[in-house]
């Protein structure tokens, strides 16, 4: 076992596989002069642009969701958002074996959950149980990153060995994140859908006061929380007596609401209206999303797409610069690979991915796909036609697939859009009902590029085996010498081009509206929102 503090930090950075990202836009004062100390007390309202799928930190997976659950929950470490590197919170110290199958957290004293009970190793070995119990059905992301898990084995009140049949060199920064967030045993005991309610038991800063499913959710501050992360800028309790988080879908409301002061913050501040937020006394903050960037997933078992020529004809097609000036502005980005470019492990692609539509066609051509009389191309009786199943969880997202639908029409291909909710989209995807799907994953390591297109698991993509990919997946999870790791996120980025299982469009940004009364709302590593710091002024 590792045993000094400097070699524990050591393999953790390499774990992490040198997680740096690229966080920014976090204020901490309004415009125009200093806000002063920070001043408790208040109730802070948030609209989001869409309403929570479930209250459980497990089963979250839109942004619009973490930015509830994450404020509810603690998880055993935090990663740094400016260097990437893992801290403690929940856990004080960690060790890991060299091969990267066992992690043994020494866990903070005196921690309790909202219900009064104590968090101790049984605590983390009953969350992690519970989270594979649950199944990648419910938690996909939850039981992704506990692949090939054994068991968590309570060493002592305060020291938890989790242990894994083979090599998993991500978990140590998966346990930073929301999905493996700490809860108590009054929670993890019950089942998937008991557990979106809202009355979830954790020991996070705040806890839910309220929760009405697609409508609202109040939290309230945990009295005598004293166990934050070490990334938290104070210690102690949050700031804010409440947070009050209600869902405005139509953007013009969210900042006409915002710009009125009947709301502190808001989700999906588009270009064009951060010029209203400015002039009354607020401003846009934004970061960048690691991960995978939005796109569209293919079904390679369906229609047109079970062509490997249709697919990679996609990549040349699309005008990704033209959807971000036309859609959604200065601070989003074309994706340029399967990686978003603030993710550990990102590789430059783009001339893969730049705008040929004349490559595009020729592609077609070779392949035998004939352009038919109004345009769109055919072979063997088969129309170039495939749909796209999504969810508005962002708000430009109907816009780029309407864009990306006027450009492919130009090299022959028909796109067909089917919007659904979050929860019909998820059934889809399920039961491999659909063509394409189109979003995005966010997460801070390049071990995502197994949760969204390895072999095992959901697979989406219902592919057979490509040896060349399924070997990178496996062998990055597998070391922990980063350049090592490194080189084989560079090889699956590759192969997710070659194969066309992902046609990238767009790197997601968070842009936030605050007021100017809005203080220290801050970004975690992960581009979700942390309220822990977020305080009130000129109340």
């Amino acid at each position: 076992m590792i045993r000094t503090r400097h070699r524990i930090v050591a393999l953790a950075g390499a774990l992490a596989a040198a997680t740096a990202v690229t966080a920014c836009g976090t204020d901490s004062a309004a415009p125009g002069g200093d806000a002063g100390p920070p001043k408790p007390g208040g109730t802070l309202r948030y609209g989001l642009s869409q309403a929570p799928t479930c209250s459980d930190p497990a089963q979250s997976g839109t942004n619009q969701t973490l930015y509830v659950t994450r404020q509810i929950v603690d998880s055993l470490t935090d990663q740094d958002p400016k260097t990437g590197e893992l801290k403690p919170w929940l856990a004080q110290s960690w060790e890991v074996t060299p091969d990267a199958k066992v992690f043994t957290f020494h866990l903070t004293d005196g921690v309790t959950f909202s219900d009064g009970t104590a968090f101790t190793a049984d605590s983390v070995r009953q969350t992690f149980d519970s989270v594979l119990k649950l199944g990648a059905a419910k938690a996909a992301l939850a039981a992704s990153y506990l692949t090939n898990y054994v068991g968590t084995t309570a060493v002592d009140r305060l020291t938890a060995r989790v242990e894994f049949s083979k090599p998993n060199a991500q978990f140590l920064q998966a346990t930073s994140t929301t999905q493996l967030g700490i809860q108590a045993e009054a929670t993890t005991a019950k089942p998937a859908e008991q557990r979106c309610l809202g009355d979830n038991i954790a020991s996070g800063p705040f806890t839910y006061a309220s929760y009405r499913q697609d409508a609202s959710a109040t939290l309230a501050k945990r009295a005598g929380y004293q166990w934050g992360s070490a990334v938290f800028a104070h210690r102690g309790e949050a700031y804010l007596d409440k947070i009050e988080f209600t869902v405005v879908p139509e953007s013009g409301v969210r900042t006409g609401s915002l710009a009125s002061g009947q709301l502190d913050a808001i989700s999906d501040a588009l270009p064009q209206d951060a010029p209203q937020i400015e002039a009354a006394g607020g401003r846009v903050l934004s970061t960048a999303n690691p991960g995978v960037p939005f796109g569209f997933q293919t079904n390679v078992t369906r229609g047109p797409l079970r062509d490997p020529a249709v697919r990679q004809a996609l990549l040349p097609a699309i005008d990704r610069k033209q959807l971000v000036d036309t859609v959604l502005g200065p601070q989003f980005k074309p994706a340029t690979s399967p990686l978003a470019s603030s993710t550990p492990g990102y590789q430059d692609l783009s001339a893969r991915l730049a705008y040929d539509p004349v490559k595009a066609r020729g592609i077609l051509d070779q392949a035998g796909w004939v352009p038919g009389g109004d345009g769109i191309r055919a072979k063997n009786g088969e129309r170039l036609s495939f749909s796209v199943v999504f969810s508005q969880v962002f708000g430009g997202n109907q816009a780029i697939i309407e864009l990306v639908q006027q450009q492919l029409r130009q090299v022959g291909v028909e796109l067909k859009l089917d919007l659904v909710s979050v929860a019909e989209q998820t059934a889809k995807q399920n039961s491999k009902d659909f063509d394409s799907s189109y979003g995005n994953t966010t997460r801070a390591d390049g071990d995502i590029l197994r949760t969204s297109f390895g072999l095992e698991g959901r697979n989406l993509n219902a592919r057979g085996p490509i040896p060349a990919l399924d070997d990178a997946l496996n062998g990055q999870l597998s070391t922990v010498d980063t350049g090592v790791r490194t080189g084989l996120v560079h090889t699956a980025q590759q192969q997710v081009l070659d194969a066309g299982l992902l046609i990238p469009t767009v790197e997601l940004s968070q842009a936030i509206g605050a007021a100017g009364t809005t203080q220290d709302l801050k970004f975690e590593a992960s581009a979700r929102l942390q309220f822990f710091d977020t305080w009130l002024s000129g109340r």
